[in-house]
């Protein structure tokens, strides 16, 4: 287990076929992850996931 809050994540797409790095599905989901925290509407959908749970 690392430090790395992507980990369980990166493992997904490189355990889902032949040819994907670890490298690059590391940078994928660190990209998906920042993309999905600059979406206007993000700190609102958060708050309101925290809020239903």
């Amino acid at each position: 287990m690392t430090d790395d809050p992507h980990d369980a994540w990166t493992r997904i797409p490189s355990s889902s076929g032949p040819g994907t790095a670890p490298d690059r599905a590391r940078e994928f989901v660190r990209d998906l992850c920042a993309h999905a925290r600059s979406y206007p509407g993000a700190e609102r959908a958060e708050a309101d996931f925290e809020r239903e749970g």
